[in-house]
Parts: structure tokens; C-alpha cells; sequence
């Protein structure tokens, strides 16, 4: 295959890791540097590998200056060193090779090691281990569900193909009729671009999914409920009733939830009201529950931190072993409480979307950035590093959401290293500056 500039070349089978689908069937055509076509992308997929083009920036920067990459890593490692309460956050955008490496780092200096999934679905993760999951893979759902709930999300524009390749439209082993072997329940507090696509649509009364979900409950058990309930929740007796019964009648339910259910009132306790009713469904039927995650490798950081410490999120390592306790050891809380003194960010933009406090805070300390694009955060960033994208430039592992493992295949090189390069000699250098200099990661 000819490898000239204007050549035009053909990946097969290549992964977006644009949200957590993770669609594996991508076909790219790409054209010197650019991808110039992507078939088989959604809207957000397209725009994911078509806008992609090299970026003109510094290898590295320290304080906006740019320096060599071994500058940088040296003034990184001091920094962390030196610091008595650091954190390191993100990961969710970046391989499982450059995630085990992140913990790694934090091991070292007995630091918090937190994921994006404590500001979207941590309280999830910490209904899982209070009630448990009863889970399936997607592919299980495309051959099996005749019924599909969506409940506080909107994958119409969230996740374009989750619908069409893997939930309602696709013909399954035991579907063979598609869309019309299914019905589709949307459980949201307004009408979203799903619902036209949706059989039911059932609006719920803002921060109510609680109430709602333990009626549900009671009424699959055979339980009296109070018929004010309709006031209470906005979803009627009959409608409840109606949703509970096409549930235990079923014969393999599935329930996706959003963060419509984990980040509203109740929170964690939304999620285990969740989990429940889809484990007391399973004395009647196959009943299964699933988060819809939202970053491309956010369930592989959920699980790489899991296989290090035991907890996926929001893990504290300064005494030598894990410490798990949400609100004290996430990063938005250390932060706005002016807790943590150095930060090692990855593949993240907190200063986008962290409350003011915490802005501040991170500010002030110095902290490193490891980023492909130019953010807020990689701007004020002590030492910056612009990194390799995943998926397009990068070689890798990535979790889709439903814990099913899967390899990346590159299109295009890149003249930056990958996150997982410069997070190894980081660490190299971290464990020379400790007196740990024999290798751990080969």
C-alpha cells in the first residue's frame, strides 16, 4: 500500500472513542494527514475524525514557555514529588495502558486518584457496591431485549448509535423483527429527541425518580400503593401499573439509565432504587440494568482503578493502601476546599466545568496537563504536555460501556507522544526521585 502523502488509504474496523459506545465498525479513509471520510460514524462521530487535524503546538510547555519533553518531564516529577496532598484526576480519554500507569504514579506519591466519573456517574458506582449490578453486554441486548427503558437520558443526541446498533432498531438472534419485536419505554422529566423514537413516554415530575422507582418496586412485589402517587410523581396508578407489568412480562428487559438518575435528587440512592427493582425483576424474568457512560474510556478508568485499589473512583493512597470515600477524596471537593497542593490531569478540562472554588484552587497550585487539544486547563497548566488522540493516533485498550474490552486501531501517526509515553517516564523519574529506581511496568 502505497504510503505517499496523497494516497488514499483504508482502515477497517477502526473505534470511535468519541462517547461510550465505542462503535468497533468504523470504516476511515484518510488522505495524507487528514481522515476524509468515516462511514458508518454518527454525527458526533464524524465530527470526531473529520475535525481531527495535527495540532501546531508545543511538545511540552512550563509556564507557557515551550521546553523539551525531558524539561518537562523533570519540572513534572519534582512537582509531584515535592507535593504532601496531590491528586491525580481525569483518565477518562485515554487508553487502559496510560490509565494503569496514572495510578501508578499516584501510588508512588501517595496521592488521590480520581476519575470524570465523580461528577457524572459516581454516585452509580457507589450504588453498585451497596446493591450490585445485574448486567449484560450490548450485544446480549441487540439479540435478546424485547423490552428497552430509557430512564433520565437522551440517547438520540448523547449517543446517536446506541439505538440504531445495539438497543431498539437492530435485528437479534431472538428479535428477529427488529424495532418491531421491541417495546421502548422513556421514562424523563420532558419530551427529549428520543421520545418520537420511544413506544411510551412517561413524564416524571422533576427529582422524583425516588418515589417513582420504589412504587414501581412495591407494585412488581405485589405491594399496596397509594394512589397519591400521581401527585407525588406525575406518573399516574395505571401508568405505573402498566409499566410494571409489561417488565415482569417480558421476556429479557433491559433498563438504561442517565445522569438524569444519578446527578438529580437522591443521587446513589436513585441508582440502588434502580438496581433493586431490576434484581426483584428477575424472580419473574431476565431483567438487566445498565449506565449510559458518556466519555469514550470512562468504564475502563472505572475498572483499571478498580483492579489497582479495589474502588473506582475517588481513591485516597496516602497511607500506602486505598481509601475510598466520595466527597472527601474526589477532586472537585479537595479542590474547592483548598485540600490538594499539586495535581496530575489527564485527558480532562476541569477548569471548564468545575464549580468556582475549585477553579480557583487549582490555579493556584501548580499542576501538570496532559492533553491533545489546547484547554483552559492546559493554558494555566505549570507544565503542559500535548499529547497523541486515542483511537486516532494512538494504539490501545478502551472499555465500552458495558465492560466489554476492546483494541484500537490507529489511522494516522502523530508527532506528539501518546499520554501513556509521557505518563511512563513521569513515573520513571518520580520513582528515581524516591529511591525506587527499578522498573515496575516493563
Amino acid at each position: 500500500m502505497s504510503t505517499s502523502a496523497e494516497s488514499l488509504r483504508v482502515i477497517e474496523n477502526a473505534t470511535c472513542t468519541f462517547c461510550g459506545c465505542v462503535c468497533d465498525d468504523m470504516v476511515l479513509k484518510v488522505q495524507g494527514d487528514r481522515i476524509v471520510e468515516a462511514k458508518n460514524a454518527c454525527v458526533l462521530g464524524k465530527a470526531w475524525f473529520l475535525n481531527h487535524h495535527p495540532e501546531n503546538r508545543p511538545l511540552a510547555t512550563i509556564e507557557g514557555k515551550p521546553v523539551s519533553l525531558d524539561e518537562a518531564v523533570e519540572r513534572a516529577a519534582q512537582i509531584l514529588v515535592q507535593a504532601r496532598y496531590p491528586v491525580v484526576y481525569g483518565l477518562s480519554d485515554t487508553t487502559c495502558e496510560a490509565q494503569r500507569i496514572a495510578v501508578a504514579i499516584a501510588d508512588w506519591i501517595g496521592a488521590c486518584v480520581d476519575t470524570t466519573t465523580s461528577v457524572c456517574h459516581g454516585p452509580s458506582g457507589m450504588a453498585f457496591q451497596g446493591v450490585g449490578e445485574v448486567t449484560c453486554s450490548l450485544g446480549e441486548v441487540k439479540n435478546r431485549a424485547d423490552l428497552v427503558i430509557f430512564w433520565g437520558c437522551n440517547p438520540a443526541e448523547s449517543h446517536p448509535r446506541h439505538m440504531t446498533r445495539y438497543s431498539t432498531m437492530p435485528r437479534g438472534l431472538f428479535v428477529p423483527k427488529g424495532r418491531k419485536d421491541r417495546t421502548v419505554v422513556l421514562v424523563d422529566v420532558r419530551r427529549t429527541k428520543t421520545a418520537p423514537a420511544a413506544d411510551i413516554f412517561l413524564a416524571i415530575k422533576p427529582r422524583k425518580d425516588f418515589e417513582a422507582l420504589w412504587a414501581l418496586r412495591a407494585i412488581v412485589k405485589g405491594m399496596e400503593v397509594d394512589e397519591r402517587i400521581e401527585e407525588e410523581t406525575g406518573l399516574s396508578m395505571a401508568q405505573l401499573k402498566d409499566l410494571a407489568q409489561r417488565m415482569k412480562s417480558c421476556k429479557f428487559g433491559v433498563l438504561f439509565f442517565g445522569m438524569g438518575l444519578s446527578m438529580t435528587r437522591g443521587k446513589h440512592l436513585n441508582v440502588e432504587a434502580a438496581l433493586a427493582l431490576a434484581r426483584d425483576l428477575n424472580q419473574f424474568t431476565k431483567f438487566y440494568i445498565k449506565p449510559m457512560r458518556g466519555h469514550g474510556n470512562v468504564t475502563g478508568a472505572d475498572n483499571v482503578v478498580s483492579w489497582q485499589t479495589g474502588y473506582p473512583f475517588g481513591v485516597n493512597l496516602a497511607r500506602g493502601y486505598p481509601r475510598f470515600n466520595p466527597g472527601e477524596y474526589t477532586t472537585a471537593d479537595l479542590l474547592a476546599r483548598g485540600e490538594a497542593d499539586a495535581a496530575l490531569i489527564i485527558a480532562s478540562d476541569p477548569l471548564a466545568n468545575f464549580s468556582q472554588p475549585a477553579r480557583e484552587h487549582l490555579r493556584r497550585i501548580p499542576y501538570i496537563a496532559l492533553d491533545p487539544k489546547e484547554t483552559p486547563t492546559t493554558r494555566h497548566a505549570t507544565v503542559a504536555f500535548t499529547t497523541a488522540v486515542y483511537g486516532i493516533n494512538v494504539a490501545g485498550t478502551v472499555y465500552r460501556m458495558d465492560d466489554v474490552p476492546i483494541r484500537l486501531r490507529p489511522a494516522l501517526p502523530s508527532p506528539y507522544p501518546s499520554d501513556e509515553e509521557v505518563l511512563r517516564r513521569i513515573e520513571r523519574r518520580v520513582r528515581q526521585l524516591l529511591g525506587h529506581p527499578s522498573s515496575v511496568h516493563p
